[in-house]
């Protein structure tokens, strides 16, 4: 049966985003390269195909194709951005560099009626990035929308259930973007919703059980949520027979160790080994300002406490999500890499390449491991816990980190963090942080003349993480922790607020 929508990579920093609509919808998608065998797809027919926007040019040498007989498959297509361009030129059709690069909300103005388009407004709000355009359709194409400075924005062809868009339909900021997908998933490919949490579950039980079967089982633990909830599903899959293990790195938020241990040990019952690595995480980062190099040395650091804690094991069971997969530039498509995440570094690719790592969450994104969290029934207050980066407060102290740095961080972030909690914005953000600035500020403290450190405090709203809007949190709650953290640190003199969303910036500074 035809239950699966296949994604093509191209490159688009959103492609793990269109799976996640899709799965959102409850069908199975699966994300493959652009180069992906024509014959392996024809052997499993999906019940449609999405060609992943990208940051190529189709008009440039060697830019990526899918193989023409694609189209005419007789498998319904939903080009995205750079996959609208990809078939207009494969099919006859022109594509022509713009004039200027159209980047952010737009609007369509819907030109004729489409099943894409069905229920659709007739004019709405959508998210453009692209550089190039559509100048002349290929043969047997309509038009069916266009951007409001007159663009082409929407093609099909509807014998052939070929549809494609300049825009991306799978961000939040595309009005009608889901029911756009909606349409293209149920009216147009018949696909079934076979996709949940609670089936995942049963499956990734049953894979963790046949796989580690009288193997040696290592898992790390940091008290978020991603570990936790998978050493909650690997206790369910394999009992106490996998070692589950707390690196103190050092670079936890204010009394998080003690924290993170009372509430595995005691509330969830699980077996967890303590091993404080402090000391050693500190000296390995001691004068190293690079983000990148700051994450691979954590990285590094922290399989090596790993070997020397257990230097024989079988499999090493990580929580590695999606969005961490495709920023650290996967092998599976030719996107570009926005950071190196800990969890994706040599040390670990390599016992990857071993068959000794195991991700049961890699293909998740983290409303969908909440989701299994709540299946699971972990307590609330740990479930819905803001996400923690796995270098910690490493990628908060920006530049190079000091055991003083830190400690004015710590202290910033659990104010801030307090002020959040207290007025009831905590749980309306998506996630929210204070970052030490690499600068001094001018400041009046007393009546004297003060040079201090500045502090930028973070929050922001999102779904999933992969965009995100920075949040309206209101002035008197920022007032508040601007006022605490500045009388109770005497290193600050200065607090600003970031007002950026993700894109063009990221959630984290580093």
């Amino acid at each position: 049966m035809r239950d699966k929508i296949l994604i093509l990579d191209f490159g688009s920093q959103y492609t793990q985003l269109i799976a996640r609509r899709v799965r959102e919808m409850g069908v199975y998608s699966e994300i493959q390269p652009f180069h992906y065998d024509l014959k392996r797809i024809l052997a499993d027919p999906p019940a449609g195909i999405i060609l992943s926007g990208g940051p190529a040019s189709t008009l440039a040498a060697g830019a990526p194709r899918v193989d023409k007989k694609l189209f005419a498959a007789g498998i319904p297509v939903l080009g995205i951005c750079y996959g609208m361009q990809l078939l207009t030129r494969m099919l006859g059709g022109r594509v022509q560099r713009s004039a200027q690069r159209e980047y952010g909300q737009a609007q369509l103005d819907i030109l004729a009626a489409s099943p894409l388009f069905a229920g659709v407004r007739d004019r709405s709000t959508v998210w453009m990035s692209h550089g190039d355009s559509v100048a002349a359709l290929a043969p047997g194409y309509a038009a069916t929308a266009r951007s409001a400075d007159g663009a082409i924005a929407a093609i099909e062809h509807r014998t052939s259930r070929i549809f494609a868009v300049q825009f991306h339909p799978e961000v939040a900021h595309t009005q009608e973007g889901k029911k756009i997908l909606a349409n293209f998933l149920f009216a147009i490919c018949d696909a079934p919703r076979a996709w949940s949490m609670k089936n995942f579950i049963a499956e990734e039980t049953a894979k963790l059980r046949a796989q580690c079967r009288g193997k040696r089982v290592v898992l790390g633990v940091s008290g978020g949520v991603d570990s936790t909830t998978l050493a909650v599903l690997t206790r369910r899959a394999l009992g106490d027979k996998a070692s589950a293990i707390f690196v103190n790195n050092g670079l936890l938020r204010l009394n998080e160790e003690r924290e993170v241990l009372d509430s595995l040990r005691r509330r969830l019952g699980l077996n967890v080994t303590y091993i404080d690595a402090s000391r050693r995480f500190l000296a390995a980062l001691g004068g190293v300002a690079s983000p990148e190099r700051k994450r691979k040395i954590i990285g590094r650091t922290f399989i090596d406490v790993f070997y020397a804690g257990l230097k024989d094991f079988d499999f090493l069971i990580q929580g590695t999500l999606y969005p961490d997969v495709i920023e650290s530039n996967p092998v599976q498509g030719p996107s570009q890499t926005i950071k190196t995440h800990h969890n994706r570094v040599r040390e670990v690719q390599r016992l990857e390449k071993q068959g000794r790592i195991i991700e049961p969450f890699r293909f998740l994104f983290k409303d969908e491991v909440r989701e299994v969290a709540r299946l699971l029934k972990i307590p609330a207050d740990i479930l819905n816990r803001h996400p923690f980066p796995g270098p910690g407060l490493a990628v908060r102290v920006l530049g190079a980190v000091t055991p003083a740095k830190l400690e004015v961080l710590k202290q910033a972030d659990d104010i801030f963090i307090a002020e959040l909690k207290s007025s009831g914005c905590y749980d309306r953000v998506w996630q929210a942080f204070a970052v030490l600035l690499p600068v001094r500020s001018v400041g009046v403290m007393g009546d004297e003349r003060a040079y201090g450190q500045v502090v930028a405090l973070r929050a922001v709203t999102s779904s999933d993480g992969m965009t995100a809007d920075w949040a309206a949190l209101p002035p008197e709650v920022l007032d508040a922790a601007a006022r605490r953290i500045v009388r109770r640190i005497r290193a600050v003199n200065r607090v600003v607020y970031d007002v950026t969303s993700k894109p063009p910036a990221t959630i984290e500074w580093e």
